[in-house]
């Protein structure tokens, strides 16, 4: 035999085939006392992520009900402003109603005049725009014909204007309502 193989212990068969435990031993109570702590431990942490959970949701619960109430106001007052210009033009109206006879015919026309501007500048400020589409192209998403009548006119264009319409940004408010050229019979 070599030298290795002597210097080395006998080891029989049974020996090699189990492994070897790296935990050290433990009496039968410690083993008990350590997982009835590592339960303690688990049931505390499990507590307290539930107290998270119910903090957490009772916060998207508040801003939820946030977000509702400030879309209940937003909804409420979104006229605030538009509303608040148009008294304006409610007084100026009262105004002329009140000077009563001694007014004149010019002066009468000329402070309608001034309320209409006033009115049409309040419009403008919240981008209701008119829509006059005179000699215009017939366009059935802003024009409304009520007749087709004979005329100079290139077929499907406006020939009358018989009411503005209005446009608020982008969206129609009210269709013109139009008289359109027809075409050659």
């Amino acid at each position: 035999m070599s030298e290795i193989q002597q210097e080395l212990p006998a080891a029989s068969t049974t020996e090699q085939a189990q492994p070897e435990s790296t935990a050290p031993e433990q009496p039968p109570e410690a083993a008990t006392v350590s997982l009835e702590e590592r339960l303690r431990q688990a049931e505390l942490d499990a507590a307290e992520h539930y107290d998270a959970w119910l903090r957490a949701k009772a916060e998207a619960e508040n801003a939820r009900r946030r977000a509702q109430d400030e879309v209940e106001k937003a909804r409420k007052y979104a006229l605030d402003k538009f509303a608040g210009e148009l008294l304006v033009v409610k007084d100026s109206l009262e105004a002329a109603l009140a000077v009563g006879e001694e007014a004149t015919l010019e002066s009468l026309r000329s402070g309608v005049e001034l309320t209409l501007k006033q009115l049409s500048s309040v419009l403008e400020k919240n981008h209701v725009r008119e829509v006059y589409p005179l000699g215009e192209k017939f366009d059935p998403h802003l024009h409304q014909a009520i007749a087709m009548v004979e005329g100079e006119g290139e077929a499907n264009t406006v020939a009358s204007v018989l009411q503005k319409g209005y446009l608020l940004h982008e969206r129609v408010l009210r269709p013109a309502l139009v008289t359109v050229f027809q075409g050659p019979a």
